[in-house]
């Protein structure tokens, strides 16, 4: 039976690799399913703390969905279920009948998992393979001989059914997004570092071993909050900057009081150690004593000043 992905565990970074080299990595029904169980896995252990993702081989990082047309469905059923699917979605996807979020299946290439994620690019993303770059990768490292890039919507006649044209207008600039979509050309790793859609490009030998140094990096910083900074960034960049700020300060409020990662980077830098961030929870505590006078003129004296 062929593996889609090959999926592997080692301390707190999972590795996700598109395993089917053969058939340029692209993703068809087994794959996608058993890349849905991965970000499943993913998201609810919470020993994970930073996901790899990669393509088997050197040539294909993804080179897209299976085009084919499933030999068992006829052109009528084909039919039927694309329109029908407009008015009436199944339950957890978007208009179309794709998949969203964490609830019961993930989409394949848009799952919504707020844990940091590296893609080690080593040959094509095209299609799915380039959405995944735009919905997962949180950094993305390029192989310089090998990595290439293609939309590969308007080739087929498409704009797509999935958000993958909104990502990329979101992510690079108007000049360089309509470039992509509109002539649909591949382009190499180095225009795709020039142009801001990677972070790093870098010999194909040294790809794996960076994108797992990078990996690790992420995976010292305290997981709480590594998490809630990227569903920050995530959920609210699109909302108006007062009520994104609104949304961060809770957020940190929740960090501070009801984490140990909270305290622990205070304490580190004053005794000038390095922190160890270990994601560990508080219990909620007793109420605080009604406040004197006094104590209450000490009180707004320090919020003046963004408090202690």
């Amino acid at each position: 039976m062929t593996v889609g992905i090959k999926f592997e565990k080692n301390n707190h970074i999972a590795t996700i690799t598109i395993n089917n080299p053969d058939k340029a990595n692209i993703m068809d029904r087994e794959t996608s399913d058993q890349l849905n169980d991965a970000w499943i896995e993913i998201w609810e252990d919470q020993k994970i703390r930073v996901t790899v993702i990669t393509g088997s081989g050197d040539k294909y990082f993804c080179a897209g969905h299976n085009l084919a047309p499933r030999p068992d469905v006829t052109d009528e059923e084909r039919e039927f279920v694309r329109t029908e699917s407009i008015f009436w979605p199944p339950a957890g996807t978007h208009g179309g009948g794709h998949k969203l979020g964490v609830n019961g299946r993930m989409g394949d290439h848009f799952p919504q998992v707020y844990k940091p994620v590296v893609a080690a690019v080593n040959g094509w993303a095209a299609g799915a393979g380039f959405y995944t770059l735009l919905s997962t990768a949180d950094i993305r490292v390029a192989s310089q001989e090998n990595a290439k890039f293609k939309f590969a919507l308007l080739d087929n006649g498409w704009v797509g059914g999935g958000p993958g044209a909104t990502l990329l207008s979101r992510q690079i600039s108007h000049a360089h997004a309509m470039k992509i979509l509109l002539t649909d050309e591949p382009f190499n790793a180095e225009k795709a570092l020039e142009i801001g859609l990677i972070n790093e490009v870098v010999p194909h030998v040294n790809l794996m071993e960076r994108s797992y140094e990078i990996a690790e990096l992420v995976s010292q910083k305290p997981p709480n909050a590594t998490r809630m900074m990227k569903e920050l960034i995530t959920r609210f960049r699109d909302i108006p900057a007062d009520e994104a700020w609104r949304v961060q300060t809770l957020m940190n409020q929740l960090l501070v009081n009801l984490t140990t990662d909270g305290e622990e980077g205070r304490k580190a830098f004053l005794e000038k150690r390095k922190p160890k961030f270990t994601g560990g929870l508080r219990r909620k505590g007793e109420p605080f004593e009604e406040l004197t006078d006094e104590q209450r003129k000490r009180i707004d004296e320090l919020k003046k000043y963004g408090g202690a």
